[in-house]
């Protein structure tokens, strides 16, 4: 009897987030007050009675604020995103400002590397690590935190011109930065990005949402770019200097994501530059 009593009492704790536990002793049947008593932890007086019902009270508190914790780091539909790392990309990133993103090509890439939670190693062999490809063409630009349990996730062949396997789990581990969370980052390819929803590399091989995706916005020079998330809002935007990828692959770019909701902000700012 005590321990069905105990069961049924631990499936209320889950049972409604608006669970609400009345501390007193008033509030325990004389059945639940006995089976208190007997479990060692109270000494039968109304007192100790309501601190037992007190701490299973707390407890369930513990609980409930432990499961929402694990809600908000978990993602139903892309189970594969590192939230936690995410949020903290996103976080380095709203400290960039257009200035930021406005000078030599070279040094806006390595902050994109930096708030994207990746080394800047342009010498490393390819996939052991190597960044030098990341946000230097036009499809390499999905800044993708993927936990730990995805990162060796291969290519099926459902992504596709993408080559079947494409593992990267090594040069994820070796190029990530750990302060940034769990799990790793990558930049990985948009190809297929355009669909809805996305079959590119993130959101199929790596069951992951992306960070933010660098978006060439097709003016007249294709010289400014945006960052959107992953429901295409903007993040941040530069026009950067220097030495570009080639016009090419910033045309590229974005027509990879033409007509998606990841050119839905650099579709606005293009227009209103040819007015």
């Amino acid at each position: 009897m005590r321990q069905r009593i105990l069961s049924s009492l631990s499936i209320s704790l889950f049972a409604s987030s608006s669970f609400a536990f009345n501390c007193s002793s008033k509030s325990l049947s004389p059945l639940m007050s006995k089976t208190l008593y007997e479990s060692g932890n109270a000494t039968g007086s109304s007192t100790n009675t309501s601190c037992m019902s007190e701490d299973f009270s707390k407890s369930a508190r513990r609980m409930m604020s432990n499961a929402s914790a694990q809600h908000l780091d978990y993602d139903s539909d892309y189970p594969g995103t590192a939230m936690i790392r995410l949020k903290n990309v996103r976080a380095r990133v709203s400290t960039l400002t257009e200035e930021d993103l406005s000078s030599d090509w070279e040094q806006v890439r390595r902050k994109l590397l930096w708030a994207g939670g990746l080394k800047d190693l342009p010498d490393a062999i390819p996939g052991q690590g190597y960044t030098g490809h990341s946000f230097n063409d036009y499809n390499h630009v999905d800044l993708t935190t993927m936990n730990d349990q995805n990162s060796d996730n291969l290519n099926n062949g459902e992504v596709k011109q993408i080559a079947v396997g494409n593992f990267l789990g090594e040069g994820i581990r070796k190029a990530s930065i750990p302060e940034l969370g769990p799990g790793g980052s990558w930049s990985t390819c948009a190809n297929g990005c355009h669909m809805d929803p996305p079959q590119d590399v993130a959101h199929i091989q790596f069951r992951s949402r992306i960070a933010f995706k660098l978006v060439w916005v097709p003016n007249e020079n294709f010289d400014q770019f945006v960052l959107v998330d992953d429901d295409g809002n903007e993040l941040a935007r530069g026009s950067p200097t220097g030495r570009l990828p080639s016009l090419r692959q910033r045309q590229m770019n974005y027509q990879i994501v033409k007509g998606s909701k990841y050119a839905r902000v650099v579709d606005q700012i293009a227009s209103a530059s040819f007015q």
